[in-house]
């Protein structure tokens, strides 16, 4: 066997060819054993080769030395991570592998020749991943009674893969699982726990091994009464109710609001429709351009005599007519609406002290606008 950890399988009679194999973890470092006794034969027909055999058809060169020279970029999967360990001019070519991957599992062959002689190792190399850190979950009701799940998978890492829970307690020590509990035997990652009870509330751990090594998760359960439940359903509720009824007051608030904002705006606008309108004025008509000046003199006095006359009879028609307050009389005479003026009982007038004036026709020529 030699030293780097790796187990002699098979020799061959007449010329060296050990046979090891071993496995390793990825991303680990591993050196393959190959040593020869040729390198003092000639010294510039040394040639040491190494290969990897992927299929019976398939193979690529690792790492080469001929003519003087050290070929290590013969391929890119594995560029810059192989060399030789040691001198291997005095007789060790080993090969150095660091962080390995999984493309890097296969058959090697070590070929050492020298002046007609040759030499050479094979080696099996297995490389391994460690499982990748596992997922757990539940899966079911946390509910007295009901039944629970236990769920835990990693996603990546060598087969076979083995899981196992165990229950956490507060001195992360670790406990059998309760009584009720079973596991999935074509599934070791399922385990269900059945009547669910106060009891099997806890922390529970998965852990998934293979030959690399192993990786753990967590999961809390926590049981809960079937009461608790609905009271926590009946507060949601009540919860739910007083937002809605609270909603509802503040927006029949904005409606008062804005209705009594509305009544406020619309209150000047009433007042201004019933407004005293503008009184009339009584404009004298243009006199006719062919009226000689002294016709206007002549008639300056009866047009006098017309004007108190018209007062007059303006007071006591208004007299007559209490009922028609000032204002509607204004607003009528701002209309233009003509009234006809009503019949007046001359006798009453006479009785009250009214003086009786003959007013001619000609001298009723005034307009309201």
């Amino acid at each position: 066997s030699s030293g780097s950890g790796f187990s002699e399988v098979t020799g061959f009679s007449g010329v060296r060819g050990d046979h090891f194999e071993g496995s390793r973890v990825a991303e680990e470092n591993v050196t393959l054993p190959c040593h020869h006794r040729l390198g003092l034969l000639e010294q510039g027909s040394l040639d040491i080769e190494w290969l990897l055999h992927i299929s019976e058809t398939v193979q690529k060169a690792v790492i080469t030395y001929s003519g003087g020279r050290v070929y290590d970029d013969l391929n890119e999967e594995q560029k810059g991570r192989v060399s030789f360990t040691s001198n291997f001019l005095a007789g060790d070519a080993s090969l150095q592998i660091i962080s390995l991957q999984s493309s890097d599992a296969g058959k090697y062959i070590c070929k050492v020749k020298n002046a007609g002689q040759y030499e050479w190792a094979r080696i099996t190399l297995k490389v391994v991943e460690k499982p990748s850190k596992p997922k757990c979950w539940l899966e079911g009701e946390l509910l007295e009674g009901k039944e629970l799940s236990l769920q835990c998978r990693s996603a990546s890492g060598t087969a076979p893969i083995s899981y196992r829970w165990q229950r956490i307690n507060e001195e992360d020590r670790a406990e059998h699982l309760p009584p009720t509990s079973r596991v999935n035997i074509s599934n070791p990652g399922q385990v269900l726990l059945t009547n669910l009870t106060q009891m099997s509330t806890g922390l529970y751990q998965c852990i998934a091994t293979n030959e690399a090594g192993q990786e753990t998760c967590v999961v809390q359960v926590t049981v809960q009464h079937a009461q608790n439940i609905s009271m926590i359903a009946g507060a949601v509720c009540g919860v739910v109710v007083g937002l809605s009824l609270l909603l509802l007051v503040v927006r029949l608030t904005i409606r008062r609001k804005e209705k009594k904002r509305y009544e406020e705006e619309e209150a000047p606008n009433e007042i201004r429709e019933d407004a005293e309108a503008p009184k009339a004025h009584l404009v004298k008509p243009s006199s006719s351009s062919s009226g000689s000046r002294s016709s206007r003199s002549g008639s300056s006095s009866t047009r006098s005599t017309a004007n108190s006359a018209s007062r007059s009879q303006r007071t006591l028609s208004t007299e007559a007519t209490p009922h028609l307050t000032p204002p509607q009389y204004s607003q009528r005479e701002a209309e233009g609406k003509e009234t006809e003026p009503k019949k007046v009982d001359y006798t009453n007038l006479m009785k009250m002290g009214a003086t009786l004036v003959m007013v001619p026709a000609q001298s009723r020529a005034f307009q309201t606008v």
